[in-house]
């Protein structure tokens, strides 16, 4: 009775074996000389002929399995954050995810008051006006979130305690049918879910 461990290392042997196959001797041929014309010439012996060592088979090591990272923590879901007075909304330019400079200072703003509160998980809501289909909207609301995720994180905030979520222009803050309207729509708004 052959042991499991035994039976392995017959198995990747004989694998070995198949794969890389048997050496395949070379095939030498001898070429001489035509014999020197005029004086009489003794003719040594011809030199034995070695045949090279096959190759020893080659034999895979395993892989080294690479350390599997820990999964993050799993972020609340969106119900259990609520709005936090000190941090401020920022806003976007018509059809654009880029962070303005007077968004900068507001975010600069808020990231003072997320380090001091290093516990508290992050909300990032991006937002947009009415205009543009619904799917459009979700994206550009993705994208604003994300850019302003991505701000956050470049300047310190963790981004194990930070989420995003689009909700496009399904929850506008004012619903007149301006410019001024569209402008305050055009947002990424903040909520916190204290421990």
């Amino acid at each position: 009775m052959r042991f499991p461990w035994q039976r392995c290392a017959l198995l990747m042997v004989l694998t070995t074996v198949v794969v890389v196959g048997c050496a395949k001797r070379p095939q030498l041929s001898t070429v001489t000389a035509p014999a020197p014309t005029g004086a009489a010439v003794t003719q040594a012996p011809p030199a034995p002929v070695t045949q090279p060592a096959p190759p020893a088979p080659v034999v895979a090591a395993p892989a080294p399995s690479a350390p599997v990272p820990p999964p993050a923590p799993a972020l609340p879901p969106p119900a259990q954050f609520r709005e936090v007075a000190a941090l401020k909304s920022i806003h976007f330019d018509f059809d654009k995810s880029d962070i303005r400079p007077d968004a900068a200072r507001i975010l600069d703003g808020n990231i003072d008051w997320m380090k001091s509160h290093p516990d508290v998980a992050i909300l990032i809501e991006g937002h947009c006006d009415e205009r543009g289909t619904n799917e459009y909207n979700i994206a550009l609301g993705d994208r604003r979130a994300k850019a302003t995720m991505n701000y956050l994180a470049a300047r310190g905030v963790s981004e194990t305690r930070l989420t995003t979520i689009s909700y496009g222009e399904e929850r506008p803050v004012c619903t007149l049918r301006n410019n001024d309207c569209w402008a305050k729509n055009r947002r990424a708004q903040f909520l916190a879910k204290m421990p």
